[in-house]
């Protein structure tokens, strides 16, 4: 086949780890007989060096035409004393908004030979983490009315929490869905003891889950969710979650798994299109020393492989090079330890990308 690809390198280590995932897609191509086309549109601060603004137009035209986005990352300390609507992480989100892309997907999966880089007790840990977070992408308090004005107490600022009945229908259905496909239960997270929104955000899930008999659900406050994620994250299978609570329990969910470095999500909509990128930031301290974990933006280019292009098989392939490298005992500096082959970020990925033409 022949796909089209727009890749967004990004700020710090987005270039570094981007490459390094180009090489294990140019590797899927080679040896399955595709053609993948690249384009490379700018965001985030590079883009605001650029032309003064963190998402020109003809990104968002180049990324329309193409058939998945694959971004490395955006931002860093050079841009941090701009006005919040030039910051590079605004480019980020006007992007997904300009594409329609309203759920989040980001799996969570703690590799059997990594049990031992876990922060979780090795007792906890030995029961495995297999988890995918569903995060709303569009609304909530991201979105939401914001500004500054005089109070009581001088000048105060306001963010919104605002979700609207088919914003949480349509992020119900997909995590619904990713659950059919796996353990079939979904956890669906909220603060209702204290806010509307989350009180409209459970009734509407609740209905939407009798057109899902087979899947279990169940409720859960927010903190009480991140305490879970440290006692026993085995316990849960999809977690579906307004923006704000994703954004933050899908970094725990990381973290657990030994490195945020591993960890890729896919932003999607109601089509084909889809943003792919790692959960991490763009790590200015270490860009350009060659140091960084490609691992988490391959999987992102493997989830793009099979959501975006219908490659199952590829996927599968590449996935496998993963695993096999990392059983082969090769870590980039985030996760290495005694015993193991320390290797740099682009290292990491040239082994993964000859595993791939390699593997039988």
């Amino acid at each position: 086949m022949e796909a089209k690809i727009a890749v967004i390198r990004g700020d710090g280590i987005g270039p570094e780890i981007v490459d390094a995932a180009i090489g294990c897609l140019d590797a899927v191509a080679r040896r399955f007989g595709h053609t993948f086309h690249y384009s490379f549109p700018i965001m985030g601060g590079a883009a605001i060096d650029s032309t003064g603004v963190p998402l020109p137009q003809e990104t968002i035209d180049e990324c329309k035409r193409s058939d998945a986005v694959l971004l490395g990352a955006v931002g860093g300390p050079k841009w941090d004393n701009l006005a919040g609507h030039l910051r590079p992480e605004k480019g980020l989100l006007g992007l997904r908004s300009a594409l329609g892309l309203y759920a989040n997907v980001r799996p969570a999966l703690l590799y059997e030979q990594l049990k031992g880089d876990s922060p979780l007790k090795p007792a906890i840990a030995k029961k495995g983490i297999n988890l995918v977070v569903v995060r709303e992408l569009t609304g909530g308090i991201y979105f939401g009315p914001r500004g500054f004005r005089s109070g009581k107490n001088g000048q105060e600022a306001f963010d919104t929490e605002v979700y609207t009945i088919p914003e949480i229908e349509r992020i119900a259905k997909i995590a619904f869905d990713v659950a059919m496909g796996r353990r079939k239960k979904v956890t669906s997270v909220d603060k209702a003891n204290v806010l509307e929104t989350s009180r409209l955000w459970r009734a509407t899930v609740t209905r939407v889950a009798e057109s899902y008999p087979e899947v279990k659900l169940e409720h859960m406050l927010v903190d009480n969710c991140a305490m879970q994620l440290i006692k026993d994250p085995s316990q849960f299978d999809v977690l579906l979650c307004p923006n704000m609570f994703g954004d933050i329990l899908s970094d725990e969910a990381a973290m657990l798994t030994g490195s945020i470095g591993l960890l890729p999500s896919s932003s999607l909509g109601a089509g084909k299109l889809g943003l792919y990128e790692p959960i991490h930031g763009s790590a200015p301290d270490i860009a350009g020393t060659d140091t960084a974990n490609p691992i988490a933006t391959i999987l992102a280019a493997a989830m793009m492989l099979s959501s975006s292009l219908g490659l199952v098989t590829e996927t599968a392939a590449l996935e496998k090079a993963i695993n096999t490298i990392l059983s082969k005992g090769y870590r980039t500096p985030d996760i290495c330890s005694m015993g193991t082959k320390k290797v740099s970020c682009s290292k990491m990925g040239e082994l993964i990308a000859l595993e791939v033409l390699n593997a039988k």
